[in-house]
């Protein structure tokens, strides 16, 4: 919990006991449907909680914006991102129902009410738009904006245009060349200091 507030001050009393109960809530339900491997478990708020929140060190959401989650797992970045701003809606989808059975349990002990989800595919989705599109070491990223550009409205309503924000890591030469968009890239250890962030990335790519 001391890793969130070295970089983020501004919660208010509900957030903060939300964010303290991440740990002990994940490590219940971990136990029973494993969804964070469990050498990183004991590492949760850095290697999950503030690795997501990277999102919101980079782009501050306006109240009212709606954002989907593609293929959340066990509810990355979207859980965090949902307590840090709890006027967003935020749709979290996977295709395996267990992990998502963890993500409402954990909303409903921490009293996270602006998450919903999805038991499908972001691809099956019909007749339905956000904001955004989020997500986290998921797919490439000429998949992810694949799936995420029918569900991605036009416009912008904040500082960043609508479109897909993801969290990648490693060398992303050959998979962008390979997509057909150009990404706005962000360095994440230039936002978080600690030796995980080092070669992650945050990928913003317009609508």
């Amino acid at each position: 919990m001391e890793i969130i507030l070295k970089y983020f001050s501004d919660f208010d009393e509900k957030q903060l006991r939300q964010f303290a109960a991440l740990e002990e809530v994940y490590k219940e339900w971990n136990t029973k449907i494993n969804v964070i491997s469990r050498k990183d478990i004991d590492r949760l708020y850095e290697k999950h909680v503030l690795h997501s929140l990277a999102i919101a060190a980079a782009i501050q959401f306006e109240p009212g914006t709606q954002i989907i989650d593609i293929g959340t797992g066990g509810g990355f970045p979207g859980v965090p991102l949902a307590i840090f701003f709890p006027e967003v809606r935020f749709h979290l989808v996977d295709s395996i129902a267990k992990k998502l059975k963890v993500i409402n349990e954990v909303s409903a002990a921490i009293g996270l009410t602006n998450v919903t989800t999805q038991h499908t595919r972001a691809e099956e989705i019909k007749n339905r738009q956000f904001d955004f599109a989020v997500s986290r070491a998921v797919a490439p990223l000429k998949d992810l904006w694949k799936w995420a550009y029918p569900l991605i409205k036009k416009g912008n309503k904040q500082e960043l245009p609508n479109g897909l924000i993801c969290l990648k890591g490693g060398d992303l030469v050959q998979e962008i060349a390979d997509s057909p968009v150009k990404p706005r890239m962000i360095p994440i250890d230039e936002i978080f200091q600690e030796e995980y962030f080092k070669e992650k990335y945050l990928l913003h790519v317009s609508k």
